[in-house]
């Protein structure tokens, strides 16, 4: 394994602690979980890093927004939002008591702290149980407060400040001159803090980056959206100012889905509680009409498998376009058909209903399917590499996919139960159990559970 006696950081998902999250953020999270688990399969230490913005306007707004409330519910802090939102834009005024409240913040008011924390913390509960629901989970939270009270940004102001790269833009900001980097933006200046010189995010993240970076992590991966891709060259200039490498980005794009908005409370964005249960709701629904019995666990696991896949299949650097006919049909390049392949071979031996023979002649395969699909077995391991070099699970998705089709052609083409002769059923049965094994460790790079029964 390439990564035995090796450590591994990888920051992914990270979004703002101010609501449930939306389908488009499950991809960003999806990535992650599938490189923290190629990582760990080549023999990483891997630490998963989530980066809590518990300091940033909208927070301070949430705060705002939820002042007169005793009782406040992570259920409820979308409508929440948008209703403050909505106030600020019909009073412009009450962006001062934002301000205000993030001024007292970042100046140590131990009143204002708590209460941030408190609802920064119901939101980060409330969105990670709803990442654990989908098999993906963290092992390090941070908190952007933390740069705040140890200081650790004005340390990082002083230290641009003494080597002249600190400036006062007219409105009073400080400012880090990018120029000689030549960024492709119309001002070369990254904005670290107010006029009121309380920081901003980019500065809090300077400092975090530089945690990570000091790790010395043999791989120190973060997930992005193509939409920080700028950001991030901006950052990555700013560590190089202070004398530090970057992480390795992996940027990936949008999701769109074919049939248009989905129905949500708020009405122009899909949430990904709701998307997960209309996942649900659709697999039941197709497998009702194909069963007249059916376990709903497993239900679950192919109507999660199925999202999974449909994100994962594709390379990072193109939109994923979800279809849930799709995504959620038994046939085809979809995550339902490679646990119903799974689910084949499983039958295949209950029917035999004995041990595995533990030997048998090799010699005796000599079909052309039988030698395409042993050498689609021994391709696995180049699979995981490519995916883990290139940073994009879309690698191994495919190789999986492609797996299950040859095994598929051997099940149409090759008989196993009723095969010429006993040592050919026994050599048959050695593969697919070898192709059975193969299908299992792919779904569980890709996160996506088995189902004995389909």
């Amino acid at each position: 394994m390439s990564g035995c006696g090796k450590k591994a950081l990888i920051e992914h998902t990270s979004i703002n602690p101010n609501a449930s999250p939306h389908v488009g953020r499950a991809r960003n999270a999806l990535i992650g979980d599938v490189l923290a688990r190629l990582l760990r399969f080549e023999g990483y230490d891997v630490n998963i890093h989530y980066f809590v913005n518990d300091i940033g306007k909208q927070i301070a707004m949430l705060l705002l927004g939820v002042k007169d409330i005793t009782n406040v519910a992570f259920k409820d802090l979308l409508d929440i939002y948008i209703r403050i939102n909505k106030e600020v834009e019909e009073k412009p005024e009450l962006e001062n008591k934002v301000f205000e409240l993030l001024y007292k913040l970042e100046n140590g008011d131990e009143e204002i702290k708590e209460k941030f924390r408190y609802i920064v913390d119901i939101c980060i509960k409330g969105q990670t149980e709803i990442f654990t629901e989908l098999g993906i989970n963290y092992d390090t939270f941070t908190y952007e407060s933390d740069y705040i009270w140890s200081n650790r940004v004005d340390e990082i102001l002083e230290q641009l400040k003494s080597i002249n790269k600190l400036e006062e833009d007219s409105e009073g900001r400080l400012v880090l001159n990018q120029e000689e980097y030549k960024l492709p933006m119309k001002a070369p200046y990254l904005v670290l803090t107010r006029k009121d010189k309380t920081s901003l995010y980019p500065l809090r993240d300077i400092a975090y980056t530089i945690d990570k970076v000091k790790t010395n992590s043999d791989k120190n991966l973060v997930v992005l959206g193509e939409d920080q891709k700028l950001y991030f060259q901006q950052i990555k200039a700013a560590l190089d100012v202070l004398g530090y490498g970057a992480p390795s980005p992996v940027h990936y794009s949008f999701v769109l889905l074919s049939e248009g908005k989905m129905a949500t409370r708020k009405g122009n964005v899909v949430l990904l509680e709701d998307f997960m249960k209309e996942a649900l709701f659709k697999a039941i629904a197709n497998m009702e009409s194909r069963y007249d019995t059916f376990n709903e666990e497993a239900a679950k696991s192919i109507a999660y498998g199925a999202v999974k896949y449909a994100f994962l299949k594709t390379a990072n650097d193109k939109n994923v376009t979800f279809d849930w006919d799709l995504a959620l049909s038994f046939e085809g390049d979809s995550g339902p058909y490679l646990q119903y392949s799974y689910a084949r071979i499983n039958s295949i031996f209950k029917k035999y209903g004995k041990d595995l023979p533990k030997e048998a002649d090799y010699t005796v395969l000599k079909e052309n399917i039988e030698f395409e699909l042993i050498k689609e077995l021994a391709n696995m391991q180049c699979a995981v590499m490519r995916s883990l070099e290139e940073t994009s699970p879309h690698i191994i998705s495919n190789y999986v996919y492609t797996l299950t089709k040859k095994f598929s052609l051997f099940y149409h083409e090759c008989s196993v139960m009723n095969a010429d002769n006993e040592e050919l059923m026994k050599a048959r049965l050695i593969l697919i159990d070898s192709v059975k094994q193969v299908i299992k460790n792919c779904l569980w790079l890709i996160g996506i559970d088995t189902v004995d029964v389909m």
